[in-house]
Parts: C-alpha cells; sequence; structure tokens
C-alpha cells in the first residue's frame, strides 16, 4: 500500500485539455475566496488568454488568487499578459527566474515541473497538463495526449498545504515582503470512496518519493503493469525492477512517445530498448500526436497521474507532483483510455527487428545515451541514477 492513503476522495479523471480547462475554468469561476495556481508552461495562447481572464475575473471581485510559474517554462510569456493580470489582483511569483543563456548553474536545472491548482481549499486539479492549447501541434495531429485528475475529499489535505508552503518559501528567498495570506478552511470532509494520496518531489524531505512509489508497486506486481510516459529515461534501479517483474511473470507494456520532440532524449531513450524487449516487456511508441502522459495502472487497481516523467530531470532535479489512487474503476477508467491509445495510435516494436537494425542507427542511440549520461555526471548527478 502506497505511504499516506486516504479513504474517503472522489478522483475524476480528466484526458487531454479538452476535458481539464473546461473543469479548471469552472472551478476558477465558481472560487469565492482563494484560487492557487501553479505550473510549469502558461502560454499566451487561446487556452492561456481564457484562463488568465478567469484568474482576472476572480481577483475582480475579490478571491485571493496567487499564480506562480516557473522562470524556464514561462521565459517567453510576454509581460503584457503578466501585467494585466497583476493589475486586476492576481499576485503573481516567478520560481527561479531565467538568468540568461551563459549563466550555467548547476540549480538552473531545479525547475517547478508540476502543475496544480486548488480553489477554496475544496477542490484540486493535479497532472501533466499545462496551460497551453494542446491543440496547437505544429506538424503533428492534435491534440497533445495527456491527463489530469480533479479531485475532492481528504487528500486536499495534502494538496493545499504543500502548494501554500512552497508560495511562502519563494516569497521569502525573494525578498518579498511578507503578508499573512487569507486561507480558506481546507475541506476535508468525504467525497466519495476512493482511496488517493499526493506524492511530491523536492529536494529536501521529498527527493525519491514518486520513484520509490513506483518501485514498490512494480516489485508487488503480479499481473499487469502498464506505464505511459513521454519522456522515459530510468536509472538502473527502476530498469532492474520493471525486468524482475517480466521474469516472474508479470506483463509489461510501455506506450512511449513515438514522435521527434526532444532530438537527444528521444534517441538515448531508445538505447534502453533492446534490454527491455530481450526480457519480454512489449513497448508501442505513439506516433498519433505528441505524448505528454506520466501515468500508470498496475494490477488493474494501482494508478498515477501527475507531472512525473520517469527521466534524470523529474526524478532528480525538478519538483512535481503525482496522485496516487488504488481503486480499480479508477485503474479501469484509465487502463481502458490507454488500451485505445495503443490500439489505435501507436506501433508495437518487435524484438528481433529492433536488434537487425542498421549500425549507424544503433551507434546513434548509443552516441545520445553516452551524452545524456556524461552531462548528467558533468552535473554531478550520475551517482544517483
Amino acid at each position: 500500500m502506497t505511504p499516506g492513503l486516504l479513504s474517503g476522495n472522489r478522483i475524476t479523471l480528466l484526458q487531454n485539455g479538452r476535458e481539464f480547462f473546461p473543469a479548471l475554468q469552472a472551478a476558477i469561476d465558481a472560487a469565492q475566496h482563494e484560487v492557487h495556481l501553479e505550473t510549469y508552461i502558461f502560454a499566451d495562447d487561446p487556452t492561456g488568454r481564457t484562463i488568465a481572464a478567469a484568474l482576472s475575473r476572480a481577483a475582480l471581485r475579490g478571491v485571493n488568487v496567487r499564480l506562480m510559474l516557473d522562470g524556464f517554462g514561462c521565459k517567453t510569456l510576454p509581460h503584457m499578459l503578466l501585467n494585466e493580470m497583476r493589475r486586476d489582483g492576481v499576485e503573481i511569483l516567478i520560481f527561479r527566474p531565467e538568468p540568461g543563456l551563459l549563466h550555467l548553474r548547476r540549480n538552473r536545472l531545479r525547475r517547478l515541473h508540476r502543475k496544480l491548482c486548488m480553489a477554496d481549499a475544496r477542490i484540486a486539479f493535479v497532472g501533466g497538463i499545462n496551460i497551453i492549447d494542446d491543440m496547437d501541434t505544429p506538424g503533428q495531429i492534435p491534440p497533445r495526449y495527456d491527463y489530469a485528475v480533479q479531485v475532492e475529499g481528504p487528500i486536499l489535505a495534502q494538496i493545499v498545504p504543500v502548494m501554500r508552503r512552497l508560495w511562502k518559501l519563494v516569497k521569502w528567498t525573494q525578498g518579498r515582503r511578507r503578508s499573512r495570506l487569507p486561507h480558506s478552511v481546507v475541506h476535508t470532509a468525504p467525497a466519495g470512496d476512493q482511496h488517493a494520496a499526493l506524492l511530491i518531489r523536492d529536494n529536501l524531505r521529498h527527493r525519491r518519493d514518486i520513484e520509490q512509489a513506483y518501485l514498490d508497486a512494480i516489485s508487488a506486481a503480479r499481473s499487469e503493469i502498464i506505464i505511459a510516459n513521454a519522456y522515459f529515461l530510468p536509472g538502473i534501479r527502476f530498469r532492474r525492477t520493471l525486468i524482475e517483474a517480466a521474469e516472474r511473470g508479470v506483463r509489461v507494456t510501455l506506450l512511449l512517445q513515438g514522435r521527434v520532440e526532444y532530438r537527444l532524449l528521444h534517441y538515448a531513450t531508445r538505447a534502453l530498448y533492446g534490454q527491455f524487449l530481450a526480457a519480454g516487456i512489449k513497448i508501442c511508441e505513439y506516433h498519433k500526436s505528441f505524448l505528454h502522459a506520466k501515468v500508470a495502472v498496475i494490477d488493474r487497481y494501482w494508478a498515477t497521474v501527475g507531472s512525473s516523467n520517469i527521466d534524470p530531470f523529474s526524478l532528480l532535479l525538478a519538483r512535481e507532483a503525482n496522485v496516487v489512487v488504488e481503486d480499480s474503476s479508477f485503474a479501469a477508467q484509465l487502463r481502458a483510455s490507454l488500451q485505445t491509445a495503443m490500439d489505435t495510435g501507436s506501433q508495437c516494436l518487435i524484438h528481433d527487428s529492433w536488434v537487425h537494425r542498421p549500425w549507424y542507427k544503433r551507434s546513434l542511440v548509443w552516441l545520445a545515451y553516452g551524452t545524456v549520461r556524461f552531462m548528467m555526471g558533468m552535473l554531478g548527478y550520475g551517482k544517483q541514477s
């Protein structure tokens, strides 16, 4: 069982922006006291402007609205949009403002990658969907393939303090004047019958929580593991645990990005395919559009949805947030969605064909893998993977 599981929650699966953004906007528009939003990317596009307008409307009617943006993910966001929100009363903090291309400090890679929102401490959202139009996918068939969850119930007692604590920390580190935040009472009354927990990754007390939850669930798996991940470059422990599961007869399926988005990471990931395929792990590459999901279903009961990829950036550097749900109905819904994606939008690899690729293709992926490993070692993170 995942540590921190709380009963009595209602967890609603939201697939892609067409389900997520209307729900998010509705929660912001219904808020009476407090809205708090964290995101890695907040784009100046129709979706971004729609959510910005909702935040402004909330602030203008007296709601305390706080928006935290990552300094790298939002480095191209126009000041005009930020100033418009500030003028309407939205308080905005930038997590680690981008210092410039010539500053190569190691901690520059410690980004705010989690995507969280809560309204009136009554309803919250956790997932992998940025505030960006997921129909805008140049060169690809839209939309981006991603998930989030809407949550209500006792799990808010875990989500709300995490968001408030980071806000106070960033405000203090940036020398901002401290002010007493008007806080809503956290609504922890039972709202459903699902067991769930929030897991975060930070650089203090929760450095390995998300990875360890994956490892524990994989180690306990008895029948099936399905992992869908946009950027998949696990360390040795994670690879070994997956392979051991396959060796004891568990059906292991990886749904990974088939489209080339970040070339170096794309080819580095493929360097691991041979090892997985040889162990009997099924690999399907999603080609229909950009895969941005970070989810898993294990034994049709344990499931997770969140922002954390299984790569060095997410597992060793960034602030991430995932919800773990132990509930057969939720797991069945997520599994059915993933199965549809595999059936209609992916191509599964065959071991013999993969092994007998041309030598130059094999060399390319190992060169990419070696480059990523070297870069992580130079930054001092090589020993942790």
